[in-house]
């Protein structure tokens, strides 16, 4: 199947609604979810800091994830317009180059924000603005790899923000158990990035993008995405027994093995069950991060 280059739409009016929609509201929370996890994480109090909290809630979701959603839609347009043709630019409700203007103003803006959490804040909304575009746009698009791109997603929405949180509440460095707890949590994220990429396969099969689901196929890309997710987790189950904080873990194997059994119906369809798991073990998956940075929140070296 071949892409035209270029997309032949009318033009028209663009609607606030329609750039909403370009930022897809509905993948902001786990950056949201993960910066919180970071406050939680640090241990320190935000009394007086509370402005700092909602800034980088704001800064994390609306901004730099939504940020994100429009750099990949403008580069994503001949793409979209085979797996999902009614989104904003394919359908012709925002024209392209609309598009990366507002992806552009958006990258000031957050940069700008950024600004304001401090040197450690700052540093990490200029690298998550990077890694954006890096992952989107030619020539680097991360992207085009199964591995790579995927990687990059889960840590700019996991890890970093997790990062980012502990950093600006406390002013400094994140200490070891933060930057561990944070880092296992970015690599299991792999894996549901793995499962996001399963709606764009025929696209992306079209368009050069070798996704595992293009690569591996949907069934094995599954199981690799299962054992992506577990794994870390397992690994933080153990890490808080030796920690000496035997509840947290206990609650953390019982959402994984939860987890488990939505595994077990995943497998059994890929392609159609993959939202499904999204709204489920996914869900067990980022409770369990919560739990976590409670865990941890009282532990010094």
């Amino acid at each position: 199947m071949s892409v035209n280059s270029d997309l032949h739409i009318a033009p028209r009016a663009t609607r606030p609604a329609d750039l909403l929609e370009l930022l897809k509201p509905v993948t902001w929370f786990p950056p949201m979810w993960a910066y919180l996890c970071g406050i939680v994480s640090a241990g320190v109090a935000p009394a007086g800091q509370w402005w700092l909290v909602a800034l980088g809630v704001v800064l994390a979701g609306p901004l730099v994830c939504g940020m994100s959603q429009a750099i990949n839609d403008y580069f994503d347009r001949h793409v979209d317009a085979i797996n999902q043709p009614d989104r904003p630019i394919p359908s012709g409700r925002v024209a392209p180059g609309a598009a990366l203007v507002f992806a552009l103003g958006l990258s000031l803006l957050a940069v700008v924000l950024g600004w304001q959490l401090g040197p450690w804040g700052f540093g990490a909304t200029l690298v998550a603005v990077a890694c954006a575009w890096a992952y989107s746009a030619p020539p680097v698009r991360m992207k085009r790899s199964g591995w790579w791109g995927p990687a990059l997603v889960a840590l700019c929405y996991e890890g970093l923000p997790w990062f980012t949180g502990a950093a600006v509440l406390s002013a400094g460095a994140p200490g070891f158990f933060v930057v561990t707890v944070a880092a296992l949590y970015a690599v299991g994220a792999q894996g549901i990035m793995v499962l996001n990429d399963f709606k764009a396969i025929e696209g992306d099969r079209a368009t050069g993008i070798r996704s595992l689901p293009v690569t591996k196929g949907p069934d094995v890309a599954a199981r690799i995405a299962c054992v992506v997710m577990a794994l870390p987790q397992a690994l933080v189950i153990a890490l808080l027994l030796v920690w000496g904080q035997p509840i947290h873990a206990l609650t953390i194997a019982i959402a994984l093995l939860g987890q488990f059994a939505a595994m077990r119906v995943l497998l059994r369809d890929p392609e159609a069950r993959a939202p499904w798991y999204n709204a489920t073990g996914v869900t067990l998956y980022v409770g369990g991060m919560m739990v976590a940075a409670l865990a941890i929140r009282g532990l010094a070296l």
